[in-house]
């Protein structure tokens, strides 16, 4: 029986990727990035890429248990 070896996830993710991880539009991500209030990212060769870390922090930090809870809607 040949061992099998876990699969390798990417580090970083481009815009279209990223975004499909949040469950957004591409251009919703875009208008984060340009208003500086979407997730962290890099330029790596002239690209945008993030962080899958980064992407699931910043998705954490908009949880929120009521509509009433300080930052709602941000």
């Amino acid at each position: 029986m040949a061992d099998t070896l876990p699969p390798i996830l990417p580090r970083y993710l481009r815009t279209p990727d990223a975004a499909r991880l949040l469950a957004i539009s591409p251009r919703t991500l875009e208008k984060h990035r340009v208003f500086g209030t979407g997730p962290v990212f890099r330029k790596l060769g002239g690209r945008v890429v993030y962080a899958v870390s980064d992407l699931e922090a910043w998705a954490e930090r908009g949880a929120r248990r009521s509509t009433s809870d300080p930052g709602a809607g941000r």
